[in-house]
């Protein structure tokens, strides 16, 4: 529970921006255009369901409505027709800038930055609009979205791009003080989701900026930012000194007392951007429960691991998916960091007691995290199912969050080190899980997110020349696809010669925002301003 104190400067800070934004429809899109927006999706007009979500409707959805119910009484009526002629397609608007080819994947980085930046200032659609210019990913992903920022934050950071990374940065206060939360991003289907909190980690980037004369002075413009953020994580937390609550929201109370947390998300149907395939999950499911299904679904999308083996009951089938049963190691890992930031501003203000207590709370939650994920016998460490009170059996690379957090002994880090040379390393960088499923977020796909957070993590405890060799292989990966197709891509296979990664929902994305951010990092050597 948060102090009196804290709850008073959240308020405070609400209380003097609510006067000054503008309502919005919150509605989902398939809740204003049901059996239509059923129809579309379910006989997929189009082949990536995301499509239809982000068109923008000509009418008011009550009318569009009508006049689909007259129009599909006639014989010859055609579902492709009936939505081209009533919803368009809305591009934000970009500059216009002379993209200029590279010789190299590095100067390849510089070039695309400015046809990564969007202008939303008028919502549209589903898109809400945000008072900054920010950077999308690229491909089917036009939107701000949460943990791929701070990676493309990085990449920003080092081509000197500072000023974009405050509006970034205030595009998420934005958000804070209208939704209470950073959602997955500027989108109304995502409003009952987030994302991994890497909010505390943007704080710090930019509080990092050269020649910045008072550091203390970022950490506390975004602290009342930052308190509102770990407020709606924390939610529900009093529910739980009820006998009748283990979980409630996104807080779990844990066999030692303690409350961790968990992935989660405040809808219970199927996602509207893949309404077909999370109804044909839940249809095909053992589980009579079908909104626990449609629950796990969008609590793997908030994890940003959409989807894993590591969400899975059967690594193999993702109708035995129980991502609400899981406690994340890494999810609790970025909320020590949340914490430890925390205190961090109120050390600043001067405010010891407080101070203290986040400290404790802080600490408190790392020893959970050692105590209930790490495996002493397989020296790595795994998420924890409060359900069966027992750690999975899925190592995956989140295992690494407690070396980037900080929290690891330094014989646990040894062991992690160990377990990722001889399991995860491949010619092409580590692997994401030892799964091959077909999913997107498992063997033998990489992430660039990941790649930065192992390479930090070893730093951080000193393991150096793994850190060096995984930063080199992820690096060649990236310069073999560049030089072979000439961009960027959104996941790369660390198995094959292509390095083309592949599997899930849909098809690999080019641009790509987080791997740009990643790629110029480590090749600047920015990961010496790694955490240590």
């Amino acid at each position: 529970m948060l102090p009196k104190k804290t709850t008073t400067i959240i308020k405070r800070t609400l209380a003097r921006t609510a006067q000054r934004i503008t309502p919005i429809d919150r509605k989902d899109p398939d809740e204003k255009l049901g059996q239509l927006f059923h129809e579309v999706q379910s006989h997929r007009v189009f082949a990536d369901g995301k499509t239809f979500v982000d068109l923008v409707p000509r009418k008011r959805a009550t009318r569009i409505l009508q006049e689909y119910r007259l129009a599909r009484r006639d014989p010859n009526f055609r579902l492709d027709e009936f939505v081209k002629l009533h919803f368009y397609e809305f591009e934000s608007p970009v500059k216009k800038v002379s993209f200029v080819q590279a010789d190299s994947a590095r100067q390849h980085v510089t070039n695309l930055w400015p046809l990564l930046i969007r202008h939303a200032h008028k919502s549209k659609g589903s898109l809400i609009a945000l008072p900054h210019d920010y950077v999308v990913p690229g491909g089917r992903f036009a939107e701000q979205f949460y943990w791929d920022t701070y990676f493309i934050m990085l990449g920003l950071a080092v081509d000197g791009k500072w000023k974009l990374i405050d509006g970034m940065m205030k595009n998420y206060v934005y958000m804070i003080q209208r939704f209470g939360f950073i959602p997955t991003a500027n989108r109304t289907y995502f409003l009952s989701r987030s994302q991994p909190p890497f909010f505390a980690a943007m704080v710090k980037l930019l509080a990092s900026k050269p020649g910045r004369r008072a550091p203390s002075l970022t950490y506390l413009e975004y602290f009342p930012s930052l308190l509102a953020e770990y407020k709606f994580w924390m939610k529900g937390q009093r529910k739980l000194s009820s006998i009748d609550f283990i979980a409630t929201n996104r807080v779990v109370a844990m066999p030692d007392g303690q409350v961790l947390n968990r992935y989660y998300d405040d809808k219970a149907t199927p996602r509207p951007e893949s309404r077909r395939e999370d109804i044909e999950t839940a249809r095909n499911s053992r589980s009579a429960n079908k909104a626990k299904v449609y629950l796990d679904l969008r609590a793997g999308a908030e994890s940003g691991w959409d989807f894993s083996s590591r969400w899975f009951d059967d690594p193999h089938d993702i109708e035995t998916i129980m991502t609400t049963d899981l406690v994340p190691v890494d999810l609790n890992c970025l909320l020590y960091e949340l914490e430890m930031t925390i205190a961090h501003c109120y050390s600043v203000l001067r405010q010891a007691p407080l101070k203290k207590r986040f400290i404790r709370l802080a600490e408190r939650r790392a020893e959970s995290i050692r105590q209930h994920c790490w495996n002493e016998a397989n020296g790595f460490f795994y998420d924890y199912n409060f359900r069966t009170g027992h750690q999975t059996n899925h190592a995956t690379l989140a295992g690494v969050f407690p070396l980037y957090s900080g929290i690891a002994t330094k014989k646990q880090a040894k062991h992690v080190a160990e377990k990722l040379e001889r399991e995860f390393l491949r010619d092409g960088g580590l692997r994401t899980t030892l799964v091959d499923n077909g999913q997107q977020w498992d063997a033998p796909n990489g992430w660039a997110p990941l790649q930065w957070v192992a390479v930090c993590g070893l730093k951080r405890y000193g393991l150096d020349e793994l850190a060096e060799e995984i930063r080199r292989r992820w690096l060649a990966s990236t310069e073999r696809v560049f030089a072979d197709r000439g961009k960027m891509i959104e996941k790369y296979d660390v198995d094959s010669e292509s390095r083309i990664g592949g599997g899930g929902e849909y098809p690999l994305q080019d641009g790509f925002g987080w791997t740009n951010g990643v790629y110029a990092a480590l090749y600047d050597r920015f990961d010496e301003r790694c955490p240590r």
